[in-house]
């Protein structure tokens, strides 16, 4: 069963990017997510997961839980260099060697939230879920 609430699984990012988007892929299929969403979110959770890789410090963590009728994807890093400013972000120039990333998280998500303290930055890839059909 899927954790709910703040922390409900976090894993170590490292270069496998296949088996951190397996594991993300399964428990956002248990909260309900599928098809394109689910396509989406696991894009914008490898871009994010490749942006503490490269930028990052190159290591972090991965976060998933359902809450308040979201999925949450968090991508933590050590680094701190990313803030609330970087979650607004228009579309790069064609061409442009770098910068799509974040673009493209907010694109393919329903929220994009960043945030940043002494411990680091916090991505935070949200997708609605839906919500249950009312009883007849």
């Amino acid at each position: 069963m899927l954790v709910t609430g703040a922390g409900g699984r976090r894993w170590p990012i490292t270069s496998d990017l296949a088996l951190l988007r397996g594991r993300v892929h399964s428990y956002a299929v248990q909260a309900g997510l599928s098809g394109e969403r689910l396509d989406d979110l696991l894009i914008a959770a490898n871009e994010a997961a490749i942006n503490v890789l490269e930028h990052g410090g190159g290591s972090g963590t991965v976060s998933v839980w359902r809450e308040e009728g979201f999925f949450t994807v968090e991508v933590a890093d050590g680094a701190g260099r990313l803030g609330p400013r970087d979650a607004v972000r228009e579309r790069p120039v064609a061409g442009a060697p770098r910068g799509f990333g974040l673009w493209l998280m907010g694109q393919l998500c329903d929220q994009l939230n960043i945030d940043q303290d002494a411990r680091g930055s916090r991505v935070l890839l949200r997708m609605r879920l839906a919500r249950p059909e009312p009883s007849v």
